[in-house]
């Protein structure tokens, strides 16, 4: 079964958003055989998602309060097919510890964009009024859609 991560620092906003929004995208186009993951890279785990991820996301009819934030683990780097990371430094601290990763360690807003962000970072929503979590969304909402556009060929054995 192939693995998807999304990574970022506390687990319980962007990251949670990107992997509830691609299993909803997955389900959708019948491809239930890849397990979707997210991980934080500063969080010791146990804790929900912010209620502002929680409203944003049932807007969507995607239910991610049952979510327990998890910390970034090198088994969960080392069995994901693909990582993707909403910040720099994320994907830094993934590097800087398991530098065999890289081939798969991606930031998510740049993967397979057709034209690079001026800006390659998510920032984190975490604190903020809910309109900038609704802006943090529709962000990720696009770039993962690009990322199950890769899980479709990977599952069809095509080139990524």
């Amino acid at each position: 079964m192939k693995k998807i991560l999304f990574v970022c620092t506390g687990n319980s906003c962007r990251s949670v958003m990107a992997e509830g929004w691609l299993k909803e995208s997955l389900k959708k186009k019948g491809l239930g055989e890849v397990q979707v993951l997210s991980a934080g890279v500063g969080t010791p785990g146990g804790f929900g998602p912010t209620p502002e991820t929680v409203e944003v996301m049932a807007r969507d009819g995607i239910d991610v309060s049952a979510h327990v934030s998890r910390p970034l683990t090198p088994e969960l780097v080392q069995s994901a097919e693909g990582i993707f990371c909403m910040e720099d430094f994320h994907r830094d601290i993934i590097l800087s510890q398991m530098p065999d990763a890289g081939p798969k360690v991606y930031l998510l807003k740049v993967f397979q964009a057709k034209v690079p962000p001026i800006d390659p970072n998510i920032p984190d929503p975490i604190g903020k009024p809910k309109e900038v979590y609704e802006s943090c969304l529709m962000t990720i909402k696009e770039s993962v859609d690009r990322v199950a556009g890769w899980v479709m060929k990977l599952e069809k054995g095509a080139p990524g």
